[in-house]
């Protein structure tokens, strides 16, 4: 009875053996589904990408709105932190309230002059795929100068002077494609190392727009290995 009993248990045991295995295949795959490894859509990413940036930055600077535009070039690390560099040119000379040198004439008008270098961080404190809000220090030195024009329509320049900037700031940012980002930000410009009467007339607020372009995404594009337009990875569905 044992012998003949012994090749019909067997099956049995092995079918039940093989359920067991698919049940756990379905409930436990053996390969989960990632996002790939060149994704540059996720918050947390695997890898580093370059990424460039037009920094429109505004200030009110002796009670009078100036643009200072800048361009920005750096690296992404993880999708969290970003450092690299930015060049800054005032836009327009504004007033300066600085006293007039008395070698010139007492109908001279002033107006001052900024240009700098400044390297940033930025780190993102919360966000995912389509927005995130961060916080960003950029440290700058450049030059200034006030350019005095007088009566006669002659122009004259002040010697150069080095001046040190800290600017403190926090972000907000919207993704619209893969390869497009708009953000905004506000933040505080403190300059340092450098006489009173510039230090009082360039501190203040400051509040910026930027376009950032991912330029690892662009490449694909123009590659033709990503849709112009795509929403793929930016969707609450996709995440």
């Amino acid at each position: 009875m044992e012998e003949s009993s012994s090749p019909i248990r067997w099956p049995v045991v092995g079918a039940l053996s093989l359920v067991l295995l698919a049940g756990s295949a379905a409930a436990h795959p053996l390969t989960a589904p990632s996002a790939p490894d060149d994704d540059s859509v996720t918050v947390r990413q695997p890898h580093r990408r370059p990424v460039f940036q037009l920094d429109i930055r505004n200030s009110i600077i002796n009670h009078q709105l100036v643009t200072v535009p800048g361009l920005k070039l750096g690296i992404e690390w993880r999708g969290r932190l970003r450092t690299g560099l930015g060049v800054y040119l005032l836009s327009n000379g504004i007033p300066s309230r600085q006293p007039i040198p008395s070698e010139l004439p007492a109908a001279t008008t002033s107006e001052l002059r900024l240009r700098y270098v400044a390297g940033y961080g930025e780190y993102v404190v919360l966000g995912n795929p389509r927005w995130e809000i961060a916080s960003q220090l950029q440290i700058g030195v450049g030059k200034t100068y006030a350019r005095y024009a007088l009566p006669d329509g002659s122009l004259v320049r002040s010697p150069k002077r080095i001046i040190w900037l800290v600017e403190p700031s926090l972000t907000a940012q919207m993704r619209v494609y893969r390869w497009l980002a708009l953000g905004t930000g506000v933040g505080w410009r403190q300059p340092v190392f450098i006489n009173r009467f510039t230090q009082r007339e360039l501190n203040g607020p400051v509040f910026y727009g930027r376009v950032k372009l991912s330029l690892g995404d662009v490449y694909k594009v123009m590659r033709g290995r990503q849709r112009l337009f795509t929403q793929q990875g930016l969707r609450r569905a996709d995440w």
